[in-house]
C-alpha cells in the first residue's frame, strides 16, 4: 500500500514538472516572440529616425543651392545632420537611444525652421537691394548719358560761338598805286610804275567777337609764288603755318571797321605777271584772297 502511495506521489510529481516545463516552454517562445517583435518596432523605429534626418538633410541641401550666397550657419546645421545620420546607422538600436533621437529630429526641426525664415529674409533683403542696385545702376546709365549729351552739346556750342565770334571780312581791295611828289596816290596797272600795293578790308561787325587788339596777317605772292617781303612766320595752335609779307594791327569794337595797309616795293621794280593777295586772321584763318594783274 505504502508502494502504491509512492507512485501516485511520483505520478503527480511527475504532472506538475510537465506542467511547470510547459509553461516555462510557452514562456520562454513568448518572451522570443515579443524579442524580435521589439526588435522589429525597433528596427522601424530606426529607420524612421534616419528617414527624417535624410530628409531635413536634402532640405537644408536644397536651401544652400537656393541661397545667393554660402549661408554657414546652413553649411554646419547640414553637417551636423549627417554625423546623426551616421550615429543612429552604426548605433545598436534601443528605446532609450531612439527615444533621445527622435527629441533631437524634433529640435532639429525647430531649428531648421528657424534658419530657413532667416535665410529667407536674407534672400527677400538682398534681392531688394540688387533691384535697387539694379535701378541705381540704370539711372547712372541715364544720367551718364545725359552728361555726354550735355558734353557734346556744350562742345557744340562752344564751336558754334567759337565760330561765331570770329571775325570776317565783308569787303576786300587791292591796288597798285603810284605815288607823286605831292604824295598823292594813284592806281595804276604798270608794273615799273606801281611804287606800293594799298591793301584795304572791312572787317564785319561781330557782337559776339571779343573786343580789343587784333592782328591780320598779310601774305602777298609775286608771279613766281614768291612772298614779298617774306622772312616772317607764324604758326598756330594747331601747328599750321604761313610765311607772311606783313603784320597789321587794329583796335576791334565788334562794329564794322575799315583797315588799310601797305606793302612797299622790293629793291627794283615790280615785275610784270598776276600777284594774288591773301588775309588771315590771327589764328591763320584765310579770311579773303584777292588777285590782280601788272603789266
Amino acid at each position: 500500500m505504502t508502494e502504491t502511495k509512492n507512485n501516485n506521489g511520483l505520478k503527480v510529481l511527475t504532472a506538475l514538472l510537465g506542467v511547470v516545463l510547459l509553461a516555462t516552454i510557452i514562456y520562454t517562445v513568448s518572451l522570443y516572440q515579443d524579442k524580435k517583435k521589439t526588435e522589429v518596432v525597433l528596427s522601424k523605429e530606426k529607420e524612421l529616425v534616419v528617414e527624417d534626418l535624410n530628409s531635413l538633410k536634402s532640405e537644408y541641401d536644397k536651401a544652400i543651392l537656393e541661397s545667393n550666397a554660402t549661408n554657414e550657419e546652413l553649411v554646419s546645421a547640414r553637417d551636423n545632420i549627417a554625423k546623426y545620420i551616421d550615429s543612429v546607422k552604426t548605433m545598436k538600436a534601443d528605446i532609450s537611444s531612439l527615444s533621445r533621437y527622435r527629441r533631437q529630429v524634433g529640435v532639429l526641426k525647430a531649428e531648421r525652421e528657424q534658419l530657413l525664415k532667416q535665410v529667407d529674409s536674407l534672400t527677400r533683403s538682398n534681392t531688394a537691394i540688387a533691384m535697387q542696385r539694379d535701378s541705381t545702376y540704370v539711372e547712372l546709365e541715364k544720367q551718364t548719358v545725359f552728361n555726354d549729351s550735355l558734353v557734346v552739346q556744350n562742345t557744340n556750342l562752344a564751336q558754334v560761338v567759337e565760330k561765331g565770334s570770329a571775325l570776317n571780312l565783308s569787303k576786300f581791295n587791292v591796288d597798285a598805286v603810284k605815288e607823286r611828289n605831292s604824295g598823292k596816290l594813284v592806281s595804276t596797272q604798270r608794273a615799273r610804275a606801281t611804287d606800293k600795293f594799298k591793301i584795304c578790308f572791312t572787317v564785319a561787325d561781330n557782337v559776339i567777337a571779343q573786343a580789343g587788339d587784333r592782328e591780320f596777317f598779310l601774305e602777298v605772292l609775286d608771279p613766281q609764288g614768291n612772298v614779298l617781303g617774306g622772312g616772317n612766320s607764324m604758326t598756330n595752335d594747331n601747328g599750321a603755318s604761313i610765311t607772311y609779307s606783313k603784320q597789321t594791327g587794329f583796335y576791334y569794337e565788334n562794329k564794322s571797321l575799315d583797315v588799310c595797309d601797305y606793302i612797299n616795293k622790293p629793291s627794283g621794280d615790280f615785275k610784270d605777271g598776276n600777284y594774288m593777295v591773301n588775309v588771315y586772321d590771327d589764328q591763320l584763318k584765310l579770311l579773303g584772297t584777292s588777285k590782280f594783274m601788272l603789266k
